[in-house]
């Protein structure tokens, strides 16, 4: 009788457990919600403000005098809110001038924070840019330190030249995902290397840095683990690092080179990306990918390598120092296909 009714309470317990998680999950998805929603209420009502100053400025050829009123009289009469400052005003102006003529960009505006907004809106310069940085915000929840981070990185410029075969490799439903997770250039600022360094030390530094390595890299990925082993038919095989995107699904595979990109680095990363797939690769993952990343490469030599390739491979380069280099400012894809992967970011 008493086995009986302790193994109640543990079945009990159990289920309580069970309900406690279900409903703290419940409250936190609330609570999200409710400040998202507050979130697209406030950026609201500064957007019909900003709205209603270019108005007036345009029919009525107000000056910088009626803003500066404005702003006081709307402190005083709502004395505990904040952000009716003159230059907050003229912020909710600029970010109307600068949105209201594109129907895409102007309701994704209230989609990420005040906050978020001003960075995109005084940093970045180009309409696809902000629109980039706007939906990588809303997608990826991006705090503003990690969006104002992503943008020194140039992540933006540095996604559309990327050098994959993934429009062969993968899915549709995979390519675009993956070309976003898979930069040209990678810039490792916080490593404490010399220029001169080899690629076990490489390795090392970004697993002791590896917070700053997996934000760098996108803030999806999880480390799985470095020199990972793989045993085939009596030989073994060791992948420099081994990483999980969480959006893909997808083990990637990271082959560290600390010179210059060679074509024979795609034949050793399929088999890597093979045996991966065959050993590793849990049900319900999606085929893993792989990132070659080297110190350096000619551009032309890695698109004869990948041509032919047929598992998912990118070539990227990474510095210590940030740079878009030179010869590729003049390198980035049409106004056409930029639209394409923008489109593609939900």
């Amino acid at each position: 009788m008493i086995a009986v009714t302790n193994m109640s309470l543990t079945v009990a317990a159990a289920d309580y457990g069970n309900l406690l998680a279900v409903v703290r999950e419940r409250i936190r998805s609330a609570q999200y919600q409710a400040l998202r929603a507050v979130n697209k209420e406030m950026v609201g009502l500064y957007w019909d403000i900003g709205r209603l100053i270019v108005e007036r400025q345009q029919m009525e050829g107000w000056g910088k005098a009626v803003v500066q009123r404005l702003a006081a009289d709307l402190r005083v009469e709502f004395s505990g809110v904040g952000g009716f400052s003159a230059s907050n005003l003229w912020r909710m102006k600029a970010l109307v001038e600068a949105y209201d003529e594109s129907p895409k960009l102007a309701p994704l505006v209230r989609e990420i924070a005040w906050s978020h907004n001003l960075v995109i809106l005084e940093r970045c310069k180009v309409p696809q840019e902000r629109e980039f940085y706007i939906r990588m915000t809303r997608k990826f929840g991006w705090t503003k330190n990690v969006l104002i981070h992503q943008i020194e990185n140039q992540t933006y410029e540095k996604s559309l030249l990327s050098q994959t075969n993934f429009d062969g490799a993968l899915t549709p439903e995979l390519r675009m995902q993956a070309k976003l997770a898979v930069r040209d250039e990678y810039t490792f600022d916080f490593l404490e290397l010399g220029e001169q360094h080899s690629e076990r030390e490489l390795e090392r530094a970004l697993i002791v840095k590896v917070d700053d390595f997996l934000r760098t890299m996108g803030g999806m990925f999880a480390f799985v683990g470095s020199q990972f082993r793989l045993a085939v038919d009596g030989d073994e095989f060791f992948i420099d690092l081994v990483l999980f995107h969480r959006r893909l699904r997808a083990l990637v595979a990271m082959d560290l080179k600390v010179g210059k990109f060679r074509p024979e680095h795609v034949g050793k990363m399929q088999f890597y990306l093979t045996a991966l797939d065959r050993q590793v690769r849990e049900d319900g993952e999606n085929p893993p990918i792989g990132i070659i990343l080297c110190k350096e490469k000619n551009r032309t030599v890695v698109e004869y390598a990948l041509y032919d390739a047929t598992k998912p491979i990118g070539v990227a380069t990474y510095r210590m120092r940030k740079r878009l280099p030179k010869e590729l400012e003049g390198q980035l894809p049409s106004p056409q296909q930029i639209i394409r992967l923008l489109d593609a970011i939900k």
